[in-house]
Protein backbone atom coordinates (compact mmCIF):
# COMPACT_ATOMS: atom_id res chain seq x y z
CA UNK A 1 0.00 0.00 0.00
CA UNK A 2 1.16 3.39 -0.91
CA UNK A 3 0.62 6.69 1.06
CA UNK A 4 0.90 10.08 -0.79
CA UNK A 5 1.06 13.06 1.28
CA UNK A 6 0.18 16.50 -0.20
CA UNK A 7 -0.07 19.47 2.60
CA UNK A 8 -2.43 22.21 1.52
CA UNK A 9 -4.61 25.35 2.50
CA UNK A 10 -3.44 28.32 4.53
CA UNK A 11 -3.87 26.14 7.30
CA UNK A 12 -1.04 23.49 5.96
CA UNK A 13 -3.10 20.87 6.61
CA UNK A 14 -1.74 17.02 5.44
CA UNK A 15 -4.15 15.36 3.03
CA UNK A 16 -3.30 11.79 2.26
CA UNK A 17 -3.94 9.53 -0.54
CA UNK A 18 -3.78 5.66 0.48
CA UNK A 19 -3.67 3.35 -2.76
CA UNK A 20 -3.14 -0.26 -3.58
CA UNK A 21 -3.57 -2.00 -7.29
CA UNK A 22 -5.18 1.42 -8.88
CA UNK A 23 -7.75 2.20 -6.02
CA UNK A 24 -7.45 5.12 -3.87
CA UNK A 25 -9.08 6.46 -0.77
CA UNK A 26 -8.74 9.94 -0.57
CA UNK A 27 -8.42 10.85 3.30
CA UNK A 28 -9.06 14.59 4.32
CA UNK A 29 -9.21 16.42 1.76
CA UNK A 30 -7.72 20.08 2.49
CA UNK A 31 -7.24 21.42 -1.12
CA UNK A 32 -9.16 24.96 -1.11
CA UNK A 33 -7.97 26.34 -4.70
CA UNK A 34 -7.91 25.30 -7.97
CA UNK A 35 -3.75 24.95 -7.86
CA UNK A 36 -4.02 22.57 -4.83
CA UNK A 37 -6.98 20.49 -6.45
CA UNK A 38 -4.93 20.30 -9.88
CA UNK A 39 -2.41 19.00 -8.29
CA UNK A 40 -4.46 16.17 -6.50
CA UNK A 41 -6.03 15.04 -9.58
CA UNK A 42 -2.75 15.18 -11.36
CA UNK A 43 -1.22 12.78 -8.89
CA UNK A 44 -4.16 10.46 -9.32
CA UNK A 45 -4.12 10.64 -12.55
CA UNK A 46 -0.19 9.81 -13.16
CA UNK A 47 -0.92 6.93 -11.32
CA UNK A 48 -3.85 5.31 -12.88
CA UNK A 49 -5.72 5.58 -9.77
CA UNK A 50 -9.55 5.40 -9.28
CA UNK A 51 -10.68 7.09 -5.87
CA UNK A 52 -13.03 5.07 -4.37
CA UNK A 53 -13.86 6.74 -0.87
CA UNK A 54 -13.68 9.86 0.46
CA UNK A 55 -12.68 9.25 4.53
CA UNK A 56 -12.58 11.94 6.87
CA UNK A 57 -10.32 11.95 10.27
CA UNK A 58 -12.33 14.43 11.60
CA UNK A 59 -14.49 17.71 10.61
CA UNK A 60 -12.38 20.74 11.41
CA UNK A 61 -12.41 22.89 8.36
CA UNK A 62 -8.88 22.55 7.34
CA UNK A 63 -9.30 19.31 6.96
CA UNK A 64 -12.87 19.29 4.73
CA UNK A 65 -11.98 22.33 2.24
CA UNK A 66 -11.66 19.81 -0.56
CA UNK A 67 -14.96 17.98 0.10
CA UNK A 68 -16.93 19.77 -2.41
CA UNK A 69 -14.64 19.56 -5.16
CA UNK A 70 -13.85 15.82 -4.87
CA UNK A 71 -18.12 15.00 -4.82
CA UNK A 72 -17.97 16.99 -7.83
CA UNK A 73 -15.19 15.13 -10.09
CA UNK A 74 -15.04 11.91 -8.64
CA UNK A 75 -19.06 11.25 -6.98
CA UNK A 76 -17.54 10.79 -3.86
CA UNK A 77 -19.37 11.53 -0.49
CA UNK A 78 -17.13 11.90 2.77
CA UNK A 79 -17.49 9.39 5.54
CA UNK A 80 -16.30 10.07 9.27
CA UNK A 81 -17.69 8.80 12.55
CA UNK A 82 -21.19 9.87 13.61
CA UNK A 83 -20.17 12.57 16.21
CA UNK A 84 -18.46 14.38 14.02
CA UNK A 85 -21.65 15.15 11.77
CA UNK A 86 -22.17 18.71 13.77
CA UNK A 87 -18.66 20.15 13.01
CA UNK A 88 -18.90 19.04 9.15
CA UNK A 89 -22.25 20.43 9.35
CA UNK A 90 -21.00 24.02 10.97
CA UNK A 91 -18.39 24.23 7.96
CA UNK A 92 -19.87 27.42 6.48
CA UNK A 93 -19.95 29.26 9.91
CA UNK A 94 -16.30 28.59 10.34
CA UNK A 95 -15.28 29.24 7.60
CA UNK A 96 -16.80 32.61 7.80
CA UNK A 97 -15.12 33.11 10.98
CA UNK A 98 -12.01 32.94 9.74
CA UNK A 99 -13.23 35.06 6.75
CA UNK A 100 -12.04 31.92 3.93
CA UNK A 101 -14.09 30.71 0.53
CA UNK A 102 -15.56 27.64 1.45
CA UNK A 103 -17.67 25.23 -0.14
CA UNK A 104 -20.01 23.44 1.58
CA UNK A 105 -19.15 20.06 2.32
CA UNK A 106 -22.09 17.37 0.62
CA UNK A 107 -23.78 15.46 3.38
CA UNK A 108 -22.37 11.66 4.00
CA UNK A 109 -23.45 8.60 2.61
CA UNK A 110 -22.16 6.49 5.64
CA UNK A 111 -20.58 6.73 8.84
CA UNK A 112 -17.58 5.25 9.95
CA UNK A 113 -17.34 3.51 13.37
CA UNK A 114 -14.43 1.93 15.53
CA UNK A 115 -13.18 -1.66 14.24
CA UNK A 116 -14.54 -1.47 10.86
CA UNK A 117 -12.38 -2.21 8.16
CA UNK A 118 -11.50 -0.22 4.73
CA UNK A 119 -10.37 -1.66 2.22
CA UNK A 120 -8.12 -0.16 -0.18
CA UNK A 121 -6.87 -2.49 -3.21
CA UNK A 122 -5.91 -6.16 -1.84
CA UNK A 123 -4.69 -4.34 1.57
CA UNK A 124 -6.80 -2.13 4.06
CA UNK A 125 -7.08 0.05 7.19
CA UNK A 126 -8.58 -0.06 10.25
CA UNK A 127 -10.64 2.39 11.86
CA UNK A 128 -9.73 3.37 15.81
CA UNK A 129 -11.80 5.86 17.53
CA UNK A 130 -9.36 8.38 19.16
CA UNK A 131 -11.33 11.68 20.33
CA UNK A 132 -10.27 14.13 22.65
CA UNK A 133 -8.86 16.64 19.48
CA UNK A 134 -12.35 15.96 18.00
CA UNK A 135 -15.09 14.21 19.66
CA UNK A 136 -15.61 12.17 16.61
CA UNK A 137 -12.26 11.49 15.50
CA UNK A 138 -10.48 8.34 14.31
CA UNK A 139 -7.40 7.14 13.22
CA UNK A 140 -6.30 4.59 10.44
CA UNK A 141 -4.34 1.93 10.74
CA UNK A 142 -2.61 -0.71 8.46
CA UNK A 143 -0.87 -3.60 10.43
CA UNK A 144 0.46 -4.75 6.80
CA UNK A 145 2.23 -1.85 5.97
CA UNK A 146 3.03 -0.80 9.63
CA UNK A 147 1.71 2.87 9.59
CA UNK A 148 -1.24 4.86 11.01
CA UNK A 149 -2.69 7.82 10.04
CA UNK A 150 -3.40 10.06 12.86
CA UNK A 151 -5.17 13.15 11.83
CA UNK A 152 -4.60 16.07 14.66
CA UNK A 153 -4.38 13.28 17.41
CA UNK A 154 -0.76 12.99 17.45
CA UNK A 155 2.20 15.09 15.88
CA UNK A 156 6.07 15.11 15.78
CA UNK A 157 6.89 15.68 19.56
CA UNK A 158 3.23 17.48 20.16
CA UNK A 159 -0.33 16.34 20.01
CA UNK A 160 -3.34 17.86 18.53
CA UNK A 161 -5.10 20.97 20.60
CA UNK A 162 -7.84 20.61 22.76
CA UNK A 163 -9.24 24.38 22.95
CA UNK A 164 -11.57 23.51 20.09
CA UNK A 165 -15.87 22.23 21.05
CA UNK A 166 -15.72 18.63 21.65
CA UNK A 167 -11.65 18.78 23.09
CA UNK A 168 -10.64 17.37 25.96
CA UNK A 169 -6.86 16.94 26.95
CA UNK A 170 -7.34 14.01 29.08
CA UNK A 171 -9.65 11.79 26.58
CA UNK A 172 -6.84 12.89 24.33
CA UNK A 173 -4.31 11.55 26.30
CA UNK A 174 -5.76 8.36 26.77
CA UNK A 175 -6.41 7.74 23.34
CA UNK A 176 -3.30 8.10 22.40
CA UNK A 177 -2.03 6.05 25.18
CA UNK A 178 -5.01 3.39 25.07
CA UNK A 179 -5.30 2.96 20.56
CA UNK A 180 -1.74 4.16 19.45
CA UNK A 181 0.64 3.02 21.63
CA UNK A 182 -0.52 -0.12 21.52
CA UNK A 183 -0.10 -0.39 17.86
CA UNK A 184 4.04 -0.52 18.76
CA UNK A 185 7.08 1.59 18.53
CA UNK A 186 7.81 0.66 14.62
CA UNK A 187 4.54 2.07 13.43
CA UNK A 188 5.21 5.14 11.49
CA UNK A 189 2.81 7.92 11.86
CA UNK A 190 1.04 10.28 8.88
CA UNK A 191 0.12 13.42 10.60
CA UNK A 192 -2.63 15.83 10.20
CA UNK A 193 -0.15 18.89 9.95
CA UNK A 194 3.55 18.81 9.94
CA UNK A 195 6.14 16.08 9.41
CA UNK A 196 5.84 12.01 10.13
CA UNK A 197 6.56 10.28 13.53
CA UNK A 198 7.16 7.30 15.11
CA UNK A 199 4.97 5.93 17.52
CA UNK A 200 8.54 4.86 19.45
CA UNK A 201 9.40 8.72 19.34
CA UNK A 202 6.54 10.12 20.61
CA UNK A 203 6.11 7.11 23.39
CA UNK A 204 9.93 8.28 24.32
CA UNK A 205 10.14 11.77 23.69
CA UNK A 206 6.78 13.64 23.49
CA UNK A 207 6.62 16.34 26.28
CA UNK A 208 2.70 16.21 26.44
CA UNK A 209 2.97 12.17 26.90
CA UNK A 210 5.20 11.64 29.57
Amino acid sequence: MHVAKFTFNPFQENTYVVHDSGDAVIIDPGCWDQAEREELEAYLTQNALTPSRLVLTHAHIDHIMGCSWIHDRYGLLPELHRLDLPTLNGGERTAQMFGIPYDPAPEPNRFIAEGDVINVGDDELKVLFVPGHAPGHIALHSAKDDFVISGDVLFKHSVGRVDLPGGDMDTLVSSIREQLFPLGDTVKVYCGHGPETTIGVERRSNPFLR
